[in-house]
């Protein structure tokens, strides 16, 4: 039921899949590609890694320097990764190994033996859905990223809470939809296990074309969405600013979609709220920036991201209420080809 990104991947994430094991690449289940930008040197965690396919790839991404790991539930899934190590690492030309993966649940990593702040990002392809327990899972992801990191993850959500004869259905559970979370719950989760307020990447709506299961799930919709989330800390909170994007993130040189609201050109100048310029002044990205305080709020009150969207050429429209954040919130979601994430 996933809906793979429009945005066109950059050449060096295209290349990097090419030099994937044929076999990780048949036995990955994920839905398109989830893959930040700036991750030279970065410790990465892929949350329901499967076969390995997104762990690979980051391997040449983050570089030798680099390392990443991998955790699954599913023994035989993790077993096909481990298998493949040698080589892929003979393939990239490392002297090292800088990649692993784990048996375990990622509502549970510290059972698998994970510290605190150990990660720079940690990421996740359509498999949060799946988790009893997505409060555990993004507190967990909380726990194990160092100050100013990230979680960049993709996932289904809901218009509404999903009922019990949804979530139990089999079909729909199969289809990663009875597992939804309904969107208001991300921000109200993220909020109360530290992060930042939710930045929408991109989202697509999901169809169903099944009579039967549109009879069974109702008014409620779902899109698609990935969505960045940073470990914000205090002191690194203080006002709105501008901010100029220095270049030179590989695959994105001379501009950097960092979300819906906010695209950022080589040597421009760009206002930006407080949530934002904390997030660009305590990441990882806070050296591709020059940034100074002041300048106008050109987004939400509170600095969310989620203001002002905009789903491909759509302006979302109807801001009728306040998420936990204090910015306002569409009424609801166009979930069909108007496409907005309410």
């Amino acid at each position: 039921a996933c809906v793979t990104s429009a945005r066109p991947l950059p050449r060096a994430v295209r290349d990097a899949l090419k030099r994937v094991h044929e076999e990780v690449v048949a036995r990955y289940y994920g839905c398109g590609l989830v893959i930040p930008e700036c991750l030279e040197s970065c410790r990465i965690l892929d949350l329901g890694s499967g076969s390995g396919r997104d762990c690979y790839l980051l391997s040449q991404l983050v570089g030798e320097r680099g390392h990443v790991t991998g955790i699954d539930m599913t023994k035989g899934q993790v077993e096909v990764a481990k298998k493949h190590i040698a080589y892929h690492m003979d393939k990239f030309g490392y002297r090292k190994t800088n990649v692993e993966f784990l048996q375990g649940y990622m509502e549970k990593l510290g059972d698998a033996g994970l510290a605190d702040e150990s990660y720079d990002i940690v990421i996740s392809n359509c498999v949060i859905n799946l988790a009893p327990d997505k409060r555990a899972v993004l507190r967990e992801a909380y726990r194990v990223l160092k100050p100013g990191g990230e979680m960049y993850f993709s996932d289904v959500y809901a218009s509404q809470r999903l009922s019990e004869t949804v979530r139990k259905h089999r079909v729909l559970w199969g289809e990663c939809l009875a597992g939804a979370l309904y969107w208001r719950d991300l921000y109200s989760i993220a909020k109360e296990v530290g992060f930042s307020p939710p930045c929408l990447v991109t989202s697509s709506p999901i169809t169903i074309s099944n009579k039967e299961l549109e009879g069974i799930v109702g008014d409620c919709r779902f899109v698609s969405a990935t969505f960045r989330l940073f470990k914000v800390l205090g002191s690194s909170r203080a006002g709105p600013g501008q901010v100029i994007y220095n270049g030179g993130i590989v695959g994105h040189e001379r501009e950097l979609v960092f979300d819906a609201n906010f695209t950022f050109k080589e040597g421009e100048v760009v206002d930006v709220d407080a949530e934002m310029a904390a997030i660009l002044r305590s990441s990882r990205f806070s050296e591709k920036f020059l940034i100074r305080a002041g300048g106008a709020n050109t987004a939400a009150q509170q600095g969310c991201c989620c203001t002002g969207v905009k789903v491909g050429s759509r302006q979302l429209h109807g801001w009728v209420q306040r998420c936990g954040h204090g910015c306002p919130l569409p009424s609801e979601l166009s979930w069909g080809l108007g496409g907005a994430m309410a």
